[in-house]
């Protein structure tokens, strides 16, 4: 006979023995062929779920059987209990039971992982049986396990016991229990607790326990807390585990059953049993200062984990608790003694980043107080936050260059990513302390600076620019009397050091919205930024800072213009900075060039250019290399970036990511503009290279990207290109068609196409891609999604800015449709969003544009099929909005069709899904029809439909052999 992983598409029910079960399993470990083990893994799984798996299940326990098919002997069980319920017979619940307790009592000395599958299993029974059919399960298993004989040792019967008690819990977190079963079980387990409880606690007073079972009651607790038990009912066990935590063998699992104990949402109602824990919580400050000095971390952790976890979770009872204040406040300072603990994290102690949430959530309860009360608050916790900052700012320091320079890469990455949580917490602090905050910073900085008897460490001026830089990026410091002297401040500053070079550049950035209302302070820093961008390890900070002083500041920068310009080319020319930085400068330079006079921008761009555009017919006239390919993007991003931000309108808001053009507020000076004077110059060289590389994507794109950034940017000043850009992207798009040409031609059709003079050749460029990519769809699509995602795009763009664009009779409207159609059948999301898109913007057109009503009327059926194929399972569960829209657009304006073609589509029995009856397509049916004001709503009524096409839903009505079957269905 062959090994039952060969026949594994579809065993014979009788394949599932005992025998074939083995030979899986060992196929599953042991052979070294991946599709065997797969084909094994599949007949296995089969085999579990059979009705066979109740005879073979017993058999494989066997004591002569290897743990690892025992395992799968009782996972069968499990899945049989847990998934197939229904399937047994209620007089068997008995026999069923007890055979499951004398396996469990037999393998209590085995196998611990097989003990465990037994004891879920035994615990998915007790769920389905309580409390009806087995009340008081949980007295009895105690009772059952407490009794002595079976040969198996007390200690051993008492850990198997443990197990069984650790799982139930468990097991009902992750059941598959109807939602009204769930409550009527979590409340017979609650009652039950007090058969656990008392015998918890007594095994952990013993002082004859030995030291496994002591944790496997704290594994037992912390299952038990996670039901919400009364935290005053398990007020002694809480208190049982603190004495645990001197035990080094138990101390982890004492901190997390007292870690769930406290945090359980209703815990808060106890309001007497946490006043109690404060102190022993506080008294735990002793092992914590030993754990310090002996650099024990993980004892640090735990004991701060406590602490966090109880000021966190019931800062507001506690608070409230005014008579209790200064225990409180204690518990505050042990909290700030773990934010500070020494040491540099994460290599010297890794606790002080647990307590930052504390911070928030203390702060967030405080401001949260009526203003009489809060000012109270206040007073005792302003001084703690600025202490906090402190210590903060502490933590924050880098620490000696030598000891620095030993972390690996991933400490220094962890550490970074730490600072940028102590910028948050400040950030968030400041609204505590407002003003008063950076004027505290102020004053340090200057001591620092000022104070010639000492020498200071560049960590602590770094640490302090550094809260200062963390405030000013996101809160507006303009009104700030600060800001003067610390800009006046940081010349002054010795920066012999990279790392506080780099918070010196950033500081500056953050401030340059506050220069551009006081450009008189631009000369002390500039300077500095300009000197910064030569060196290649200050690349990121001096580029963006740059970018955003000649963003924020451009209208006071023609005085330091040329010098800019002049920094910025060297650099450039000498490669300094990598490929993103040249970008982000290219980009400074755009927004510095914008507020010149137009021939001063001009007699910049040919300074600037010129050596790139004589590189660029260097590379044009070169055989295509891989060498040569990365140059040209480079050169093409250069230019992108520089037409992104080069703008000579002046602008309510300027905009570089170019998402969505920016309304202009005052006209531009009269001729041409200067971005179009340099593309009109390099055209035929840009052809040029375009000739060489028509087929490859990323050239194409970054030839793409250069206009589609001047079209965003200059809008109707683009204007005179218009005529010959439509003419190449025409040519391109005939030869090698690609998508960076289709959404070029989108953003065209976006501003030009209603605009008189432009429309011929927009029209011509509009239909010449339609016809080309129609070619494409006739020879087969689904190899350039990519292509179809944008041209669904450019069709809606066309349709919302256009909708003339189809009433041409070169276009064939029909075929569009059916591209459509066809489209909204691919698997990749995008391309079917763009597509719905598509459909929605279509549709209200019927009423105005002929030849798209006759498509409508004529094949609007199709569009509905496959809009209903897609509910149906068809397509992603997160595409289910946009075919909401589509049957919306179809109800709103073709509402007679679609009551016609629904009755149709739905008709065939299996469709959209065998799942579903034709009485429940009849209810969506209605639903759909009835709803054409609320898109909401039909949105819901899409997705109730589609989770039923799917297997995915089920009524807590349903009987458990509805259920059973529809789980069947799952398989």
């Amino acid at each position: 006979m062959e090994t039952p992983g060969r026949n594994a598409a579809t065993p014979d029910a009788l394949d599932f023995t005992v025998e074939n079960v083995e030979k899986a399993l060992h196929q599953l470990y042991y052979d070294p062929n991946i599709d065997n083990k797969n084909l094994a893994q599949k007949w296995l799984m089969q085999a579990q779920v059979s009705p066979q798996a109740w005879q073979f299940c017993w058999a494989l326990l066997s004591p002569d059987k290897v743990p690892e098919i025992q395992y799968f002997g009782a996972s069968a069980l499990h899945t049989k209990i847990s998934r197939y319920w229904s399937d047994i017979p209620t007089d068997q619940y008995e026999s069923l039971r007890s055979q499951l307790f004398s396996q469990i009592a037999c393998f209590s000395s085995g196998s611990k992982m097989v003990l465990t599958r037994l004891c879920v299993a035994l615990a998915s029974l007790a769920l389905n049986t309580m409390p009806e059919a087995w009340p008081g399960a949980v007295a009895e298993m105690v009772r059952v396990f407490q009794e002595e004989g079976g040969g198996v040792d007390g200690r051993a019967r008492c850990l198997a016991l443990l197990e069984l008690l650790t799982v139930l819990p468990e097991e009902f977190q992750t059941s598959r229990l109807p939602q009204y079963r769930k409550g009527q079980v979590r409340g017979a387990l609650g009652r039950e607790w007090g058969s656990v409880c008392p015998l918890l606690q007594q095994l952990l007073r013993r002082t004859d326990s030995p030291g496994a079972v002591k944790a496997r009651v704290l594994r037992c607790l912390s299952s038990w807390v996670l039901l919400d038990v009364p935290l005053s009912e398990s007020e002694s066990l809480v208190h049982d585990c603190f004495s645990a935590l001197a035990d080094p063998e138990l101390f982890d699992t004492a901190v997390e059953a007292i870690v769930n104990a406290i945090s359980q949402p209703d815990s808060q109602r106890y309001v007497n049993t946490l006043l109690k824990l404060v102190p022993q919580v506080l008294a735990l400050q002793e092992q914590l200062r030993e754990a310090v000095q002996n650099g024990d971390m993980e004892t640090c952790h735990g004991i701060c984990r406590i602490a966090v976890t109880l000021g966190e979770n019931h800062s507001r009872t506690l608070l409230e608790q005014v008579d209790h204040w200064q225990s409180f406040l204690a518990l505050v300072n042990m909290i700030m003694f773990c934010t500070g603990i020494p040491g540099h994290y994460p290599v010297n102690e890794t606790t002080s980043s647990l307590t930052l949430t504390f911070w928030y959530t203390l702060q967030d309860e405080i401001m949260s107080f009526e203003s009489d009360k809060q000012a109270v608050y206040l007073q005792v916790y302003r001084p703690v936050y600025f202490q906090l900052v402190d210590v903060l700012l502490h933590k924050a320091q880098f620490p000696s260059d030598q000891e620095y320079a030993s972390w690996s890469s991933d400490e220094k990455e962890q550490f970074r990513i730490y600072r940028v949580d102590i910028s948050d917490t400040l950030m968030y602090v400041y609204e505590m302390l407002g003003a008063e905050l950076l004027s505290n910073l102020y004053d340090k900085l200057g001591r620092l600076l000022t104070n010639t008897d000492q020498p200071t460490s560049w960590q602590h001026t770094e640490a302090l620019l550094y809260g200062f830089q963390s405030i000013a990026e996101t809160i507006d410091v303009n009104y700030s009397d600060v800001i003067p002297g610390l800009i006046g401040l940081i010349p002054r500053i010795n920066i012999n050091n990279v790392q506080l070079a780099d918070t010196v550049m950033f500081t500056i950035g953050a401030l340059a919205e506050w220069l551009a209302d006081h450009p008189v302070m631009l000369s002390s820093v500039l300077p500095l930024v300009l000197q910064a961008l030569g060196n290649p390890d200050l690349s990121v900070s001096s580029v963006s800072t740059l970018k955003k002083i000649c963003r924020e500041c451009k209208y006071d920068l023609p005085p330091y213009a040329t010098n800019i310009v002049a920094v910025s080319q060297e650099v450039l020319i000498k490669q300094i900075h990598k490929t993103s930085q040249c970008m982000w400068l290219m980009q400074a330079l755009g927004f510095l060039l914008s507020a010149l006079p137009v021939e001063e921008i001009l007699r910049n761009l040919h300074s600037l250019i010129t050596p790139y555009i004589q590189q660029l017919e260097k590379l044009a006239d070169e055989t295509p290399n891989p060498s040569n390919k990365l140059a040209i993007i480079h050169i093409l991003g250069l230019l992108s970036n520089l037409f992104t931000t080069l703008d000579i309108s002046k602008q309510d808001d300027e905009s570089a990511d170019g998402s969505a053009p920016p309304v202009k507020a005052t006209p531009p000076p009269p001729g041409p503009n200067p971005v179009v004077v340099v593309l009109q110059q390099v055209f035929a060289l840009i052809q040029t290279v375009l000739s060489k590389w028509l087929n490859d994507s990323q050239v194409v794109e970054a030839v793409c990207a250069i206009f589609e950034k001047s079209v965003k940017t200059l809008l109707h000043d683009f204007a005179p290109m218009v005529s010959q850009l439509s003419e190449m992207l025409g040519q391109m798009y005939s030869t090698i068609p690609q998508a960076s040409a289709l959404d070029l031609t989108r953003q065209m059709v976006h501003i030009f196409a209603s605009e008189t003079d432009h429309f011929p050749p927009i029209k011509a460029l509009f239909e010449l891609v339609t016809s080309v990519t129609l070619s494409i769809f006739q020879q087969g699509p689904r190899d350039h999604p990519d292509i179809v995602d944008s041209f669904m795009q450019l069709q809606a763009q066309a349709l919302k800015r256009k909708p003339d664009l189809f009433l041409s009779e070169s276009l064939d409207v029909k075929a569009v449709f059916h591209c459509g159609v066809l489209s909204l059948k691919f698997p990749e999301a995008p391309t079917v969003k763009s597509t719905c898109l598509f459909f929605t913007e279509l549709l209200p057109h019927c009423s105005d544009v002929p030849p798209l009503a006759r498509v409508v009327q004529e094949d609007g059926k199709l569009l509905v099929e496959a809009v209903l194929e897609g509910i149906g399972g068809g397509a992603s569960r997160s595409l289910m909005d946009q075919f909401a829209e589509v049957l919306f657009a179809l109800n709103k304006h073709c509402f007679s069709l679609l009551a016609v073609w629904l009755k149709e589509a739905l008709q065939p029995p299996g469709f959209p899904s065998s799942r579903v009856t034709s009485d429940q397509k009849d209810n969506f049916s209605q639903q759909i029809l009835r709803e054409r004001v609320n898109k909401r709503r039909m949105k819901d009524i899409v997705k109730e439909f589609t989770l039923l096409c799917r297997g995915l839903h089920v009524h807590n009505s349903w009987t458990p052999q509805q259920q059973h079957n529809s789980l069947q269905l799952h398989q």
